[in-house]
C-alpha cells in the first residue's frame, strides 16, 4: 500500500515582489506620512500614536512649571470663590467691592481653569500640553491689560496691582517659552 505524496506547495512570490508589497501597504495604510511628518509601521501605531519620542524630549522644567500654574489657578480660585472682599482690596486697594458675584464668578472659571492645568500634569500628549499653556498665556496676557486698564482708569497705583502686573508678564513669556518648545520638532539623530 502506497500512500499518495501531497503535491509540492507552491511558494507565492509576492511577498518578494516590491509592487505587490507597495500595494498592500497602501491599502493597509501604512508606511504614507501622517500630518505631523510621522511615518507609522503599523495601525497600531496610527490608533494609539506614537508620543515615546516626546516623552524622551521634554522640556527642561516643563512639568515643574505645569504644577505651579495649577496651584496658582486653584490657590487664586479658591480665594476668589471663598473671600472676594479680600482679593479685591490685595489688588486695588479699595475698602470694598460693591458686588461680590462678579469676582466669585471669576473664581469658578479660574476653577475650572485649574482643572484642565491638573489634568495636562499627567498626560503626555503634546497637542493637550500646548493649549494649556497657550491657554495659560492667553490668560494671563487678558488678565495683565484689564488691570493696567483699570488701573489707569481708576488712576490709582499699589504695590500689589504692580506685582501682579510684573508677575502677569512674567507668566506670560514663561507660558509662551515653553509652547514653542514642546512644539518644537525633534532634530534628526
Amino acid at each position: 500500500m502506497t500512500t499518495k505524496q501531497p503535491p509540492p506547495l507552491m511558494k507565492k512570490h509576492s511577498q518578494t515582489d516590491l509592487v505587490s508589497r507597495l500595494k498592500t501597504r497602501k491599502i493597509l495604510g501604512v508606511g504614507g506620512e501622517d500630518d505631523d511628518g510621522e511615518v507609522h509601521r503599523s495601525k497600531i501605531s496610527q490608533v494609539l500614536g506614537n508620543e515615546i519620542k516626546f516623552a524622551m524630549r521634554e522640556p527642561l522644567g516643563l512639568r515643574v512649571w505645569q504644577f505651579v500654574s495649577a496651584i496658582i489657578f486653584s490657590g487664586v480660585a479658591i480665594m476668589a470663590l471663598t473671600f472676594p472682599d479680600q482679593l479685591y482690596d490685595a489688588v486695588f486697594e479699595e475698602e470694598s467691592v460693591n458686588s461680590k458675584i462678579p469676582i466669585r464668578l471669576y473664581g469658578g472659571a479660574l476653577l475650572s481653569i485649574s482643572l484642565i492645568m491638573w489634568n495636562a500634569l499627567y498626560t503626555a500628549e503634546k497637542v493637550i500640553i500646548r493649549w494649556t499653556l497657550l491657554t495659560e498665556a492667553c490668560y494671563f496676557g487678558i488678565q495683565f491689560l484689564v488691570t493696567t486698564i483699570t488701573l489707569i482708569e481708576s488712576g490709582q497705583a499699589s504695590l500689589g496691582a504692580a506685582l501682579l502686573l510684573i508677575s502677569r508678564v512674567l507668566f506670560v513669556c514663561i507660558s509662551i517659552y515653553y509652547y514653542y518648545q514642546v512644539g518644537r520638532r525633534p532634530k534628526k539623530v
